[in-house]
């Protein structure tokens, strides 16, 4: 895959990409990373991207013209067809799976924006949709796409040692995560779970798929509603007070 951002501020992506899974999916050649300033593609003389928005009001407006011309070069210089995302607090809210839709694109282009808003017309003729991180509002689009750019990456094949890990990933089965533990089996008195040391391994998946269902029981019961569940998972939801019908 290939990732471009269009930023302001392309130095806050440096320690994102030079490091940890992101820097290794880079050094296997499983991910390409691009970040362009796409204030150098503004024609006025002064290299300004924004401007007092129509009709009055506070705040700066980001152009239209630097970001649809970075696009207009970006598509040019590539291949393939690449997605455009705009990072933006009225954009679909992200989920997992949206970060799995995207992991499927060969290429995606994130768009960050800064100042009050968008000039309109970016968002309904250049961007392909629209995203959000959560319901609230961040100084720019940059750290948005820190997350989209994280959590896509990981999904890719090969990118973490495991490929399992991401598909058991909270979220992933739409399920909070079981609860992992490792050495030492017994820390200050508190100790690992008997099945978990039993080596048998379908006690073991039957033992992670319940404290899934526990936990986010206790903590998501919402994720509940659109997952699909087994007899025995019903009487088990029922058995704690969960309304499966």
């Amino acid at each position: 895959m290939k990732m471009t951002v269009l930023t302001l501020f392309p130095e806050m992506f440096e320690g994102l990409f030079s490091h940890s899974i992101l820097h290794q999916a880079v050094e296997k050649g499983i991910v390409e990373y691009n970040v362009v300033n796409f204030r150098s593609y503004s024609t006025d003389r002064h290299q300004r991207v924004d401007d007092y928005p129509y009709g009055g009001g506070g705040g700066m407006v980001l152009t239209p013209q630097p970001l649809f011309d970075a696009v207009d070069d970006l598509r040019q210089k590539s291949e393939k067809k690449p997605k455009v995302i705009l990072l933006c607090p009225q954009g679909e809210t992200y989920s997992q799976k949206k970060a799995e839709e995207l992991a499927e694109e060969e290429e995606l282009i994130l768009l960050c924006g800064h100042y009050e808003g968008y000039d309109e017309r970016i968002r309904e003729h250049l961007a392909d949709e629209e995203i959000s991180i959560g319901d609230y509002v961040l100084t720019g689009g940059e750290i948005g796409a820190m997350v989209v750019a994280d959590s896509v990456t990981r999904l890719l094949s090969g990118a973490l040692g495991n490929d399992q890990s991401a598909v058991t990933d909270s979220f992933s089965t739409g399920l909070l995560e079981y609860p992992h533990y490792t050495r030492p089996s017994d820390f200050r008195g508190m100790k690992v779970p008997d099945v978990l040391l039993s080596g048998h391994h379908a006690n073991i998946e039957s033992w992670r798929r319940r404290e899934s269902l526990r936990r986010t029981w206790e903590r998501r019961p919402d994720l509940l509603q659109n997952i699909s569940l087994t007899e025995k998972e019903k009487d088990l939801l029922s058995s704690w007070n969960y309304p499966t019908k």
